[in-house]
Parts: C-alpha cells; sequence; structure tokens
C-alpha cells in the first residue's frame, strides 16, 4: 500500500472514529474507549518486540503500577487532579521500566523474555500477596480525574463522551509521535538493531542504551494507557499486572501486525471484537458454543499466524492483486 493511501486510510478511520459518538449509544462509545487505550498499550509494546526486536512478556507490570499509582494519587472518595497524577503514573511506570531494564538488557533471546516475565511477576505477587493495596481484592477509583486549571474544567471525564475524545487525542498523538521517532536517525538505530545488533555495535552505537531509551518510553506509554484504563473502570487489580495481561497484548501486536504501528491498533480492535464476537454466538445443539470462547480465540489466532504470517494489516496487500484479476483476464 502507497504511502498517499495509507495516510488517507488513516485520516478515514481516524474521522470515523471521531464521528462514533454522534450516532452510537453509550455502551458502543465506552467500548472503543476501551479499545483505542489497548491500542495504546499494544502500540507501545509494538515498539519494544516489532521495531527493537525485544520480546517481553512483562509488558503488563507497567501497565497495571500507573493504576495503581491513580489510585493512591486520588484522596479518598475524591478526584484526582488529571494534570498532576497523569504524568506522575506515567512516570512512575517509566521509572520501574528504567529499574527492570538495566537488569534485564543485559540479556537477550529466551532470557530476556524469562527474565522479563519474573520481574512482572515479583510485582503481580507484591500487590496480589499484601494489603497495601488491596491485596487479592483490589483497589477502587471512586471517581475519575477533575481536568480543572484555575478553576475552569476543558472537560471532563465523567462524561463518557468527553472521556472518549480525550483518549482518541491521545492515541492519535501517541501514533504520530511514535512515527516521527521511528522516522528519526534514532528510530533507524533501534531498527537495526533489531536486524543485526552486533553489526551496529562495529558501527559504534551503544545499542544498550538505545536499547534503554525504547525500553523505558515504552514503559511510559504502557502507563498512560494503564491510567486510563483504571480511570474508564473505576478499579484496578494485581491481574492488571498478571503474565495473562501481558500475553493478551502480545497477541493484539501479533494479530495485527508487528512492526506497523497501524497492525498494533487493528490488532487491538480486532482482538476484542473478536472476543466479543465469539462470547456472542448462540447454542447450537445444546451446546454453549460462546462459553467455549477461548477455544475459537485460540484457533483463528493460530490459523492467522499460519494464513497471515504479517498480521491482519497483511490483508490490505492482496486487495490490488484481486482488483487486478479481471483487468489481466480481459487483456
Amino acid at each position: 500500500m502507497s504511502h498517499s493511501r495509507t495516510t488517507f486510510v488513516l485520516l478515514a478511520c481516524l474521522l470515523a472514529l471521531a464521528l462514533l459518538p454522534l450516532f452510537a449509544e453509550k455502551y458502543y462509545i465506552q467500548l472503543f474507549t476501551k479499545m483505542m487505550i489497548m491500542a495504546i498499550f499494544a502500540m507501545s509494546l509494538d515498539l519494544l518486540v516489532g521495531f527493537t526486536g525485544l520480546v517481553s512478556l512483562g509488558h503488563a507490570a507497567f501497565f497495571g503500577l500507573a493504576g495503581y499509582v491513580l489510585a493512591y494519587a486520588a484522596p479518598q472518595y475524591q478526584a484526582a487532579d488529571l494534570w498532576l497524577s497523569l504524568p506522575l503514573a506515567m512516570a512512575c511506570s517509566g521509572l520501574l521500566a528504567l529499574v527492570i531494564g538495566v537488569f534485564v538488557l543485559r540479556t537477550s533471546g529466551i532470557y530476556f523474555i524469562m527474565v522479563t516475565l519474573a520481574f512482572a511477576q515479583m510485582l503481580f505477587f507484591l500487590f496480589h500477596d499484601t494489603k497495601i493495596a488491596g491485596g487479592a481484592d483490589g483497589i477502587y477509583v471512586y471517581a475519575k480525574p477533575v481536568a480543572a486549571i484555575a478553576g475552569w474544567e476543558p472537560f471532563t471525564l465523567e462524561n463518557h463522551v468527553h472521556f472518549y475524545f480525550v483518549v482518541l487525542a491521545l492515541l492519535a498523538l501517541v501514533y504520530a509521535g511514535l512515527r516521527m521517532l521511528l522516522a528519526s536517525p534514532f528510530g533507524r538505530v533501534i531498527v537495526g538493531i533489531r536486524v543485526n545488533e552486533q553489526r551496529m555495535r562495529t558501527l559504534g552505537y551503544r545499542t544498550y542504551r538505545y536499547k534503554l531509551v525504547c525500553f523505558v518510553l515504552a514503559g511510559a506509554l504502557a502507563g498512560m494507557a494503564g491510567y486510563f484504563a483504571a480511570a474508564q473502570f473505576g478499579f484496578v487489580s494485581p491481574e492488571t499486572l498478571s503474565w495473562h495481561q501481558s500475553g493478551g497484548v502480545l497477541m493484539m501486536v501479533i494479530l495485527g501486525g508487528m512492526g506497523t504501528l497501524s497492525g498494533a491498533v487493528l490488532g487491538a480492535f480486532g482482538m476484542i471484537l473478536l472476543e466479543l464476537g465469539f462470547q456472542g454466538l448462540p447454542v447450537v445443539g445444546g451446546m454453549d458454543i460462546g462459553k467455549h470462547w477461548q477455544l475459537l480465540m485460540g484457533g483463528f489466532i493460530v490459523c492467522a499466524v499460519l494464513l497471515l504470517p504479517h498480521g491482519l494489516l497483511s490483508l490490505g496487500r492482496f486487495a490490488p492483486r484481486w482488483r487486478r484479476k479481471p483487468v489481466e483476464a480481459a487483456e
């Protein structure tokens, strides 16, 4: 797909999302808000997996930690200040990524995967087995953050439409920011690290530092997603830090297409829609098919990986061929 066509498709999708609240009911607005939050989360992981070649199974640690920061930053039964709590949550997630990254980036391959998983599980059990944040029961966020500036409130997150547009704006900003980063010399270096790290070292690049910056940036962006997920649902539990959450967002990246920001967004939307679709399947012959939606989802993921190794985004590459076939036959 050409650059101009890609730009046109992206703008059309952005316009469609911007017009959605004019026609959709509250349920669908909140559903698409969740999808966009997960899309930001997926893009943050794709920065590591698809562009830098770092497969992490502990990315949910940064996502979940930001939710807990929001819960702690809010006074009891009151709303937190958005302009203070959001940077604080992202900073805490980024700081955690820095601490973990200093250690895990000294490994590679399967060892990197296992060490990231180990650190995430340590954090999971810290929140799960202690009472510092409600233990296994989690903790509630009783009110959504307030975006007041000197007494003036430009928008209110308690309004689901306002919440939707704030998340949409952040999704667009994160996407545009990452595209600019990846098009810069820094972005070319991290892609070179994924292709051949030894060669990049030979050329004089300190690859460890580049990978650490990516790891911290990805952690901070995951924190942004975790912050708004906690604000939307009003609840944070240790499950948001678990390896299941990390595995789920990794499947989104793989499903959509690794190494493409558009693929990460498509994978997040597609994964959630598929889950809802499979869960809503009817009872056939006395068998509740929707009850076994996870089996169907697993089968779909396996088929998608086998038939579309570059993800759902690669479906667009076949469209021009399908349109050309009748012309070629006529000739």
